[in-house]
């Protein structure tokens, strides 16, 4: 059984930063994509960031340059770092995982998911 959990998330300033991490049971996070998705208030989910089973990664244009992920085969972890936050980041992420290994951040590829922690920042 495929498990996801996330850690990490909380409230911040303007500016701040964050490290959300997910631990996974079940699966392999080298063995397909896995990526952060998030959603806020009275928004559809979107993509953040993912990293296919190469180790390459895809970002959102919006947190480009903010924002790194990162996966650990041996803890099969997946993080998520997040600088120089900005009220817009405000949302519910949630990590998930594919079953295709392309890195690509659409939703319907990610099979898993999980419960998800919040993030909010204030201005």
């Amino acid at each position: 059984q495929v498990q996801l959990a996330e850690s990490g998330g909380g409230s911040v300033q303007t500016g701040g930063s964050l490290r959300l991490s997910c631990a996974v049971s079940g699966y392999g996070v080298t063995s397909y994509s896995v990526g952060w998705f998030r959603q806020g208030p009275g928004k559809q989910r979107e993509g953040v960031a993912a990293i296919n089973c190469f180790g390459t990664t895809t970002y959102a244009d919006s947190v480009k340059g903010r924002f790194t992920i990162t996966k650990d085969s041996a803890k099969n972890t997946l993080s998520l770092q997040m600088n120089t936050l900005k009220p817009d980041d405000t949302a519910m992420y949630y990590c998930a995982a594919a079953n295709v290994c392309t890195g690509a951040l659409v939703l319907q590829w990610y099979k898993y998911w999980g419960q998800g922690t919040q993030v909010t920042v204030s201005s």
